[in-house]
């Protein structure tokens, strides 16, 4: 499916009268499962990314190189439209436009750029906030740097979590005038917050994960929430799957005993495509 058709699936669910949530997917077999699921909407992070490039905790320790590396891969693999988590941008205002040059080639249907102070400085202490003027240049610069116009570009506040509602108000109605298409909201742990936000904006929300006082879709659709994260299980999942298969051969378990704990032939299909794979040994090797 062309890039361009990809956007536009993600646009209208911005667009919508719902709200939905992602999948969390973390490289091509994931969201091949995901799009085989019917999920509308694939979401990848930078914390994901982080785990399952390097092994690593989410310390922005992670390259934009890398992160695109693995994005382009799961771009190629699925047709599932794929919204990516790029934290601050990797920088200043011209970092931020490299990035989204780097992630649009790379093949994501929509981007987040966070207010957030990143990596944590020396001597910081919990999540600091970039100044509002800062983050608008970043916003103007990442809209600016976009060569695809369906292409989506998500400013993300963490103002709710650090610095309070009221900060978190102003910020919406300053960011909603740079050209971003949806606002990113992490943190939010009440009604009364998205409420509120919702009044503070004419743009479509995405909610990052939220406890279970926010997990009524029909007050989120109500208050403007098009997305809605749960949080990114699959990985974690997976992780616990691949610990525990290893521990149990280690410890002299037999493989015939991991038949009902592991992937079945139908499936795997699935996962690694091997239907349209295999028409194209038909199509092309014969």
């Amino acid at each position: 499916m062309l890039l361009a058709v990809r956007r536009r699936r993600y646009r209208q669910v911005l667009e919508g009268t719902i709200c939905i949530h992602p999948a969390s997917v973390f490289d091509a077999m994931s969201a091949r499962m995901a799009e085989s699921l019917g999920f509308e909407v694939g979401m990848f992070s930078g914390s994901i990314g982080s785990g399952v490039v390097l092994g690593a905790p989410d310390l922005s320790v992670l390259t934009l190189t890398e992160f695109a590396d693995q994005i382009r891969r799961i771009a190629r693999g699925s047709d599932l439209p794929l919204m990516v988590d790029a934290d601050h941008g990797y920088g200043n205002a011209l970092n931020v436009m490299r990035t989204v040059e780097e992630l649009e080639t790379a093949g994501v249907a929509a981007l987040c750029i966070e207010d957030t102070v990143l990596p944590a400085p020396f001597g910081g202490h919990g999540e600091d906030l970039v100044s509002t003027n800062e983050m608008l240049g970043k916003l103007r610069a990442a809209v600016a740097a976009r060569q695809d116009p369906t292409l989506v570009i998500i400013g993300r506040t963490a103002a709710l979590r650090r610095a309070g509602i009221a900060e978190a108000e102003k910020r919406l109605k300053a960011y909603q005038d740079t050209g971003i298409d949806g606002i990113f909201l992490a943190g939010a742990t009440t009604r009364e917050q998205v409420e509120v936000m919702h009044r503070a904006t004419t743009l479509p929300l995405v909610l990052g994960g939220a406890p279970p006082a926010l997990a009524d879709r029909n007050f989120l659709t109500a208050n403007g929430i098009r997305i809605a994260l749960q949080g990114h299980h699959p990985f974690y999942a997976a992780a616990k799957a691949v610990y525990d298969t290893l521990k149990y051969l280690r410890e002299g378990g037999a493989p015939a005993g991991l038949k009902d704990r592991v992937a079945s032939a139908e499936l795997l299909r699935i996962a690694l495509k091997q239907d349209e794979y295999e028409h194209r040994q038909s199509d092309f090797l014969q």
